[in-house]
């Protein structure tokens, strides 16, 4: 079902002077027929014309009720979907034998060794101080690591101490 857009135009008020139009009626059609041509050209199809009540304000506290007469006219509404268009893009090209051979330098024995050449790439930058107190030493590039405590022998867990006083209280 196709979905239209509308718009509603006001209707010319007096005629237009052209060449070899002589009459008001005359000039008054062709200021219509020059709208309609108008709007045509961008595709907009007439359907009718209104003509509506309009209530306006007359000095401070009266109004009024004017007459407008309008022109209405329609086309149809591109949707996001109609209007979309997709590019279909060429097939790829056919591929040799020759390129599809990787170099035996280039390319991992095993996926582990590409893990690994990854891991040790990022282990460079960290270096021994030469065994002084087992210790890596930081480059100046890298960034502070904190060394995470290990728990004292003497300290008990929480819950451990608990425990204990529930076996004093019995």
């Amino acid at each position: 079902m196709p979905r239209y857009e509308y718009k509603v135009v006001p209707a010319p008020a007096k005629g237009v002077k052209a060449k070899g139009v002589k009459s008001a009626e005359a000039r008054f059609a062709h200021a219509i027929e020059e709208l309609m041509n108008e709007l045509g050209a961008e595709g907009w199809e007439y359907q009718r014309s209104d003509t509506l009540p309009s209530i306006e304000r007359s000095g401070l506290a009266s109004t009024t009720t004017e007459w407008r007469h309008l022109l209405v006219f329609r086309r149809p509404r591109e949707t996001d979907v109609e209007a979309f268009s997709p590019e279909l893009l060429p097939p790829p090209a056919p591929v040799s034998p020759e390129a599809e051979t990787v170099p035996v330098a280039a390319a991992a024995a095993t996926p582990e060794d590409a893990e690994l050449g990854d891991a040790t790439k990022a282990d460079d930058s960290v270096k021994d101080d030469g065994g002084k107190d087992g210790s890596p030493e930081k480059s100046s590039d890298d960034t502070a690591v904190t060394d995470i405590p290990k728990p004292s022998e003497s300290a008990t867990a929480p819950d451990d101490e608990q425990d204990d006083k529930e076996k004093d209280n019995r």
